[in-house]
This record gives C-alpha cells, sequence and structure tokens, in this order.
C-alpha cells in the first residue's frame, strides 16, 4: 500500500513543508535547480530518476509555487526556481552540511560554497549558511560552488560524465544555467 503524501493529523509548520518536499527525489531536483539545471532532460540525466517520478516532482513544486516553467524555445519548457523556492536555500544547504559531517566520509562528493559577493572577501559559508567573513546569510545567487577536491571523483568512484557533473567539477555560481 502507497504511503500518502499529507499528514492530515499533525498540525505542525515541518509537517506542512514535508508535504510538498518531503518525497523522495524532491530534495535532489532542487538542489540541482540551486545549481542550475534547468531543463526536464538534464535533471533526469544526472539524477538518474525514472521520467514518471521527476515529472510528479516537478509539478508537486510548480503547483506548491516552488519552481515555475518558462519557455526557452517553441514547445520546450524550463524549470526556475521563484522567490519561495529560493527561501529553501539555507535549508537545503544546512541538511546537506549536516551529511557531510555525519553520513558520508570526506571524499563522497562534498562541496564548498562561498559568498562570493561578500564586501570582506568572501569564505566558504559556515554553520547557518551564513558568511564567516560578513556575518551575512547570502542568497543563493551570491554564492559560488566547487567540489572541494575537484580531482576526486566522488570517493573514489569513477566521476559521472553526464554534462551536469562535467560542469560542476570547476567553480559555478548557484542559479546560473548549466550546462
Amino acid at each position: 500500500m502507497p504511503l500518502g503524501r499529507d499528514y492530515d493529523q499533525q498540525e505542525c509548520a515541518l509537517a506542512r513543508a514535508l508535504e510538498v518536499v518531503g518525497e523522495r527525489w524532491t530534495l535532489l531536483v532542487l538542489r540541482d535547480c540551486f545549481f542550475g539545471v534547468r531543463r526536464f532532460a538534464d535533471l533526469r540525466a544526472h539524477l538518474d530518476v525514472p521520467r514518471a517520478v521527476l515529472s510528479d516532482r516537478l509539478a508537486t513544486l510548480v503547483d506548491a509555487g516552488i519552481l515555475e516553467r518558462r519557455p526557452y524555445a517553441p514547445g520546450r519548457e524550463e524549470y526556475v526556481l521563484t522567490d519561495t523556492g529560493l527561501d529553501l536555500w539555507p535549508a537545503l544547504f544546512t541538511l546537506a552540511r549536516w551529511g557531510d559531517q555525519h553520513r558520508v566520509g570526506p571524499a563522497h562528493g562534498r562541496r564548498r560554497f562561498r559568498h562570493a559577493d561578500c564586501p570582506d572577501g568572501g569564505a566558504d559559508l559556515a554553520a547557518g549558511a551564513v558568511c564567516p567573513a560578513c556575518g551575512a546569510l547570502p542568497g543563493p545567487a551570491s554564492l559560488e560552488t566547487r567540489p572541494l577536491d575537484p580531482d576526486d571523483g566522488e570517493g573514489g568512484r569513477p566521476p559521472r560524465e553526464d554534462a551536469v557533473s562535467r560542469a560542476l567539477r570547476r567553480p559555478h555560481r548557484l542559479l546560473t544555467p548549466l550546462p
């Protein structure tokens, strides 16, 4: 029996948030959108997610106002984070940092995020997605990401060769379209 999508008996903001972002694949779709992946085919290739699942997750995120569809060519649309979606950045960063510290080894796909627009020269974000140089909570458009060790691949595994993975081996400004 499949699990339901809601938490009707829970009167809690976290339960309401999980109704939108709590399904498998959803946070990874959002992560890729922050990285600048906008097109269905690129999301599917980078995530290795079944087409039907990705379609469902994107529809849910669009319906919730987290993503919007925008035409980029006749009959073709891409997915772009809305202001509501951008507000999820600190939560995604914090969850990824927790994963770095408690779930993966030091060389398993870890990334750094630097406050590129910092008036004090910038630094890699600290806990809570705060810039330690200026104390700001920078928005994703002010951040640059890069792999912890660009030559390491993902913990000894051969590096992935899809276009998104190749592009993310170099420093990249968040929200800038890839590939």
